[in-house]
């Protein structure tokens, strides 16, 4: 396989791509900068449409990533050391980059025709637990994820992609208000379960429900609002330690999938 074209002049055209990419006031984001070998890996499976993937000159990219962009007739360049500095100045230089579209974003309707359950996050905000929820989803077959109050502007947001490795591209995920989700669990059908201290049901329990389920987690220090609590068909906890305060959202909504996962994965 003959090497990557090497990038040296600041001329061009793609470095000014790539520094606007890396703009933090952008207004809209079309275009976005994933960063990484397994997340570039799982984006480009996910079917996400990129520009061109770029490696420092000092690195090696590996056969597996050559091989995929070569099936997908994804374009790869190497920048040459003095212009990656000029492009990331300050900011710590990603090794091998991509520039990938921004995929149309999900709706909650897009969720309806799916059958393994739906993971809700009511006010979960810190992007590293968002994106271990996302991994996990993906690795146990839930079908779904819908994000409230979660201060993101876009799941193409480049801390929930390195949180989530690049699996954030590959199940459904959608931004809602509050009364779009409270809507939506109240019309689609499906069972809504609800994660609190005191629960009616252990969470054991729910590997003998045959049906699709909406597991919903609140943020560590409060829960979820009351507004979900209310409409939700169950009450589900989590056995622990009295003297444990409480188990980090990732960790609960992890050990709840666990517990799904003979009815997720089978479909």
């Amino acid at each position: 396989m003959p090497s990557p074209d090497l990038i040296t002049e600041r001329s061009d055209p793609a470095v000014q791509r790539i520094i606007d990419v890396t703009k933090h006031s952008r207004a809209v984001v079309k275009t976005v900068l994933i960063e990484d070998i397994e997340p570039l890996l799982q984006s480009i499976r996910a079917g996400v449409g990129f520009i061109e993937i770029y490696g420092l000159d000092t690195v090696t990219l590996p056969d597996e990533l050559l091989d995929l962009c070569a099936e997908r007739e994804i374009p790869v360049r190497l920048l040459a050391a003095p212009v990656a500095n000029q492009v990331f100045k300050t900011e710590k230089k990603p090794k091998v980059f991509g520039l990938a579209r921004v995929p149309k974003p999900s709706r909650l309707k897009d969720l309806s025709d799916e059958t393994g359950d739906l993971i809700l996050l009511d006010g979960v905000k810190i992007v590293g637990n968002i994106g271990a929820i996302v991994r996990t989803s993906f690795a146990l077959g839930a079908s779904g994820i819908v994000l409230v109050d979660s201060d993101l502007g876009s799941i193409a947001d480049r801390r929930l992609i390195r949180a989530s490795r690049g699996y954030v591209f590959s199940l459904p995920i959608v931004l809602a208000s509050r009364d779009e989700a409270l809507r939506y669990l109240q019309d689609n059908g499906m069972r809504p379960v609800v994660f609190e201290a005191d629960g009616e049901l252990a969470v054991g329990d729910l590997d003998g429900m045959d049906e699709r389920l909406i597991l919903m987690f609140g943020s560590e220090r409060i829960g979820p609002s009351g507004d979900f609590s209310t409409i939700a068909a169950s009450s589900v906890s989590i056995p622990m330690n009295p003297a444990a305060e409480s188990l980090n959202v990732s960790v609960s909504a992890g050990i709840a999938l666990h517990a799904r996962a003979r009815r997720n994965l089978a479909r």
